[in-house]
């Protein structure tokens, strides 16, 4: 097993100062401990589709709905998708955000799992799950490559499944 945390590279006052961002590229870049993450992301669950959320949340969701057999779905920005969507808005820091999903994407029932790469103050996963349940379907779990638990996003997400791989 490869200890794919190693490749997590902190970068110090990015993308402004005080904040230290964790970049995955190194891990993405080194196959085996991208395969172990993915792997890990769904292990256990029964789904039949994956919500990614954008941007890097497509990264990791898209090889997690191929590995498993399962549909892959984008939660997407504001405006950029093509057809009927539904929305959900979030509070930021400094602001608000809108997501959307197409009013198509899952059937009544489906079992939805929502994967990202950082779970932090958690508003957008809590909107990425009410976009889901909105269609009908069912979220099983949201997981995440890592969690900033400083931020208390966890306690956005009551009475669901939350699965982080790295706790910081």
């Amino acid at each position: 097993m490869t200890d794919w945390t190693a490749l997590i590279r902190d970068v110090p006052d990015y993308p402004k100062p005080g904040i230290l961002f964790k970049d995955i590229t190194p891990l993405l870049a080194d196959h085996a401990a991208f395969t172990q993450v993915v792997d890990e992301l769904g292990e256990g669950l029964a789904f039949d589709k994956v919500v990614g959320i954008e941007a890097r949340g497509f990264i990791l969701a898209a090889p997690v709905a191929y590995r498993s057999g399962a549909g892959f779905v984008p939660v997407r920005k504001e405006g950029k998708l093509p057809s009927e969507t539904y929305e959900a808005s979030y509070d930021l820091e400094y602001g608000s955000a809108t997501i959307e999903v197409h009013a198509d994407a899952f059937e009544s029932g489906d079992r939805v799992l929502i994967v990202d790469d950082v779970l932090a103050t958690g508003g957008t996963a809590r909107a990425a799950v009410e976009l889901v349940r909105r269609t009908g379907a069912q979220v099983v779990a949201v997981s995440f490559l890592m969690e900033l638990s400083f931020l208390s996003g966890r306690d956005r997400l009551p009475g669901l499944e939350v699965r982080t791989l790295l706790t910081v």
